[in-house]
């Protein structure tokens, strides 16, 4: 039976502070939950219904951790979810790994990104283009943040996300780096290799002067109606398709 401060811990980790203090994250949502279920994250508790037990009886009898049988009811109080009728799972906070980038590979770093709901979606578009890896800027949207992994569809089991100062880590990259800018060079009239950095920047400001100075390439979505600037999700899209063009 799920206890008072197992349901309290649950529900503690929507707040970094408790998320960090406690190494551990929650998902929730049928797709969220089996893709966790399917991956390398070492999960310590799930919580399912009646439902989610006849559609995924075989990944249960896999599990090895702490597993409730609860009602409606309990699993949206546990989450963050207005509605969820599935299963909410809670796993351990992976160690902040910074990966090896070789010279063939796609990467996306973003420079203070802050909107959970914009870093999600970044990561989900991250693995449709086959990019494995996202660097992130310190002062970025926390990747255990269950906005970001409700907003990545599970693709937040595929792509590494890492933090660190941002400026200090493109300092010792040797593959060009594109920066987004509202003036740069027209994305779609010129080919790019399919490998290097692309960096983004923040919402409001876009790419950092300190950041930009690192640029090798400033690359630009070309605007052909009044709007003053794309969504960064969007123009990260378009960039990404445009870079998997060439």
């Amino acid at each position: 039976m799920l206890s008072k401060n197992t349901l309290k811990f649950i529900k503690s980790l929507q707040q970094k502070k408790f998320r960090k203090q406690e190494n551990a994250f929650f998902v929730e949502g049928t797709k969220n939950v089996t893709e966790l279920l399917n991956s390398d994250f070492e999960i310590s508790h799930l919580l399912y219904t009646e439902k989610f037990a006849l559609e995924h009886s075989s990944m249960l009898k896999k599990f090895k951790g702490e597993s409730y049988l609860v009602n409606q009811n309990t699993l949206q109080a546990a989450g963050s979810f207005q509605t969820n009728d599935s299963a909410l799972a809670v796993a351990k906070i992976k160690e902040n790994h910074l990966p090896k980038i070789s010279s063939k590979d796609l990467v996306l770093a973003l420079d203070d990104v802050r909107d959970p709901g914009n870093l999600g979606t970044i990561i989900r578009i991250a693995d449709w283009y086959g990019i494995r890896n996202i660097i992130c800027s310190n002062e970025s949207a926390d990747f255990y943040n269950p906005k970001v992994l409700n907003s990545s569809m599970g693709s937040f089991t595929r792509v590494n996300v890492s933090y660190t100062d941002l400026y200090e880590y493109l300092l010792q990259v040797n593959s060009p780096i594109f920066g987004a800018f509202l003036e740069g060079e027209n994305i779609h009239q010129s080919q790019y290799s399919p490998s290097g950095v692309i960096v983004m920047g923040n919402e409001s400001n876009g790419i950092s002067d300190q950041i930009g100075k690192l640029v090798t390439q400033r690359i630009t979505i070309p605007r052909f109606g009044d709007a003053e600037s794309l969504n960064v999700a969007i123009a990260t899209a378009i960039i990404c398709d445009n870079f998997r063009r060439s």
